[in-house]
């Protein structure tokens, strides 16, 4: 019991459980989920849904964030995604062709990996600090997607483009498996091959890994890269599912959740350790915390007061000084209910010595050589 009470994932998984008990018993339906047509539908499938673009986004600021990095532009780089992706289709004669929707996302990951390159360039090559080389393009990232849009919403009516966010396979909604298949793809290079270990050791020392011979450099970029390309992704599952490209509101404080997500999930913003299944975790927590939010009914202006209270409750269980503190709080409430114990080896021996001397008659004696002196 001790052994999972320590392990990091349990208090990730008891807020996660514990916001899907408050749900159902305020609302008994929430576990439902019904079919139509063949597709699934519920409160838990809507979660599953909506929790695509957070987890992709998620999952490259874990990478950033092992490296001992952090970006702050996956929101711009969403937009300019989206932004692109829309565009092309928009001035495409066959917006409803797959190879224009094809080519438009193809754009759009390929636009998106350049701005990922570019933010590693700054951090691993030229060294700038990772809070203000990303905060570079957080800025000028919205005003390029303005840019690119012309200053206005872009909307498109395109059948293949609107199924990435709102088709189904299987009964599951297709965002759904491409947040899957990202988590398959990133755990398996991270945890099945050395790039996991490495990535590792760049975060907790990165000048004892460039001297043991471990190419730092690279990783760091890659890191960046990949966080760069899945924000990208996660920009045209965001655009899909409005069916607009909104420079101004796409990917609006994600980084922020993405954050939340991989802090709630046990990943040290120390870099070093990391973990991919408390990212999906925190990823699932946060998703399901917004669907409360919603439920409930909470005003918009202080559902930020909300989600906060509920992160830190979850943050301090995760302490490591918060259970020190209550340990040490334990115990001194037991030894105040326990009767004062007998000090056998100080007291309780001069005691007895004393009383054994007293019964026999004996008086100390005195050290005459001392006197004598």
């Amino acid at each position: 019991m001790k052994d999972i009470l320590k392990h990091r994932l349990i208090w990730p998984v008891v807020a996660l459980i514990a916001l899907i008990a408050i749900n159902t018993a305020t609302r008994p339906t929430f576990l439902s989920v019904t079919v139509r047509d063949g597709q699934l539908y519920g409160s838990l499938i809507d979660i599953l849904r909506n929790s695509a673009p957070l987890m992709l986004v998620a999952l490259g600021m874990t990478l950033v964030i092992a490296t001992r990095g952090i970006d702050l532009s996956v929101g711009a780089i969403m937009a300019v995604s989206g932004a692109v992706a829309l565009t092309i289709i928009d001035a495409s004669a066959t917006p409803n062709s797959p190879a224009t929707v094809a080519v438009a996302i193809a754009a759009a990951i390929l636009v998106s990996l350049v701005l990922g390159t570019w933010n590693g360039f700054l951090v691993s090559v030229l060294g700038i600090q990772p809070i203000i080389a990303t905060l570079v393009l957080m800025l000028a990232g919205r005003g390029i997607a303005l840019l690119i849009t012309g200053g206005f919403i872009t909307t498109v009516n395109s059948d293949p483009y609107k199924f990435m966010a709102q088709g189904y396979i299987a009964g599951f909604p297709f965002a759904f498996y491409v947040s899957v298949f990202a988590v398959a793809v990133v755990a398996l290079v991270e945890r099945r091959t050395a790039l996991g270990m490495l990535t590792e050791a760049v975060g907790i020392n990165p000048k004892a890994s460039r001297l043991a011979g471990v190419r730092s450099r690279g990783i760091i970029w890659g890191a960046y890269i990949a966080s760069g390309a899945l924000s990208g992704m996660a920009g045209i599952l965001y655009s899909s599912n409005i069916m607009a490209a909104d420079a101004n509101a796409s990917g609006l404080f994600i980084e922020l959740y993405a954050i939340l997500a991989v802090v709630l999930g046990g990943t040290a913003l120390t870099g070093g350790k990391f973990s991919i299944a408390g990212t999906v975790i925190g990823v699932l927590t946060i998703q399901t915390l917004i669907s409360t939010i919603t439920f409930l009914g909470v005003p918009p202006p202080v559902s930020p007061v909300f989600m906060a209270t509920a992160v830190i409750i979850v943050v301090l269980l995760q302490s490591s000084r918060v259970h020190n503190a209550a340990r040490a709080f334990v115990g001194l409430f037991r030894a105040r209910g326990e009767p004062p114990a007998r000090n056998d080896t100080a007291n309780g021996a001069g005691t007895a010595t004393d009383a054994g001397a007293q019964s026999l008659g004996d008086t100390p004696e005195r050290d005459d050589t001392k006197v004598a002196r």
